[in-house]
């Protein structure tokens, strides 16, 4: 499952190129908009929405469930990564694994406001992909944050790119999802 950042929806192009290179490779892949989105088009989300989104998540868990066998893997871009991640705290065994891409480890110029609260209880294995011009967290912050988590995790770091990964304005890199997936692959398939 792929969800979205806070200024998006399940058609954003980072989503759409890395489930399209998912299914290719026999993955079952559903891309959902959180329910604030599903209830207004624009806009970041609210104060009180976080927790209907992830409630939202855990019903798109057992969507998917209902469809596919095997393991599930719960992800998105920013505010959908973090979502997830969060989930996966507050209710350990809802997913198998994190594919977290771009965290927003804290607010642009603000790094004193970590969102890092729950990353102590996170017991779900976690790939974080981050460029290393993100302005959500430095190379250095982010590797300092990944110590709290006591599950293992795997930072792969895409060299110049900011919290776009390189998909601004709906151009999509024709490399980056092979290299995720790959990534994704070899961590996973490591876990089992």
């Amino acid at each position: 499952m792929l969800s979205h950042g806070a200024g998006s929806n399940a058609n954003a192009p980072l989503l759409l190129a890395l489930a399209e290179r998912l299914s290719a490779e026999g993955f079952v892949v559903l891309r959902c908009d959180l329910p604030y989105r599903q209830l207004r088009s624009y806009g970041p989300p609210g104060p009180g929405d976080a927790a209907r989104d992830r409630a939202g998540l855990k019903n798109a868990i057992a969507a998917v469930a209902e469809l596919a066998r095997g393991r599930i893997f719960l992800g998105g871009h920013s505010y959908g990564g973090r979502q997830s991640s969060m989930l996966c705290a507050e209710e350990p065994g809802v997913a198998h694994g994190l594919l977290l891409m771009s965290y927003p480890l804290h607010p642009p110029r603000k790094p004193e406001q970590l969102r890092t609260q729950h990353f102590p209880q996170l017991q779900t294995p976690a790939l974080f992909i981050h460029g290393t011009r993100d302005p959500f967290a430095s190379r250095e912050e982010i590797q300092k944050a990944l110590e709290l988590i006591p599950a293992q995790t795997k930072l792969f770091e895409i060299e110049g790119a900011g919290h776009d990964l390189g998909f601004e304005k709906k151009s999509v890199s024709r490399e980056l999802p092979p290299r995720i997936s790959a990534v994704f692959r070899e961590f996973f398939g490591a876990l089992r």
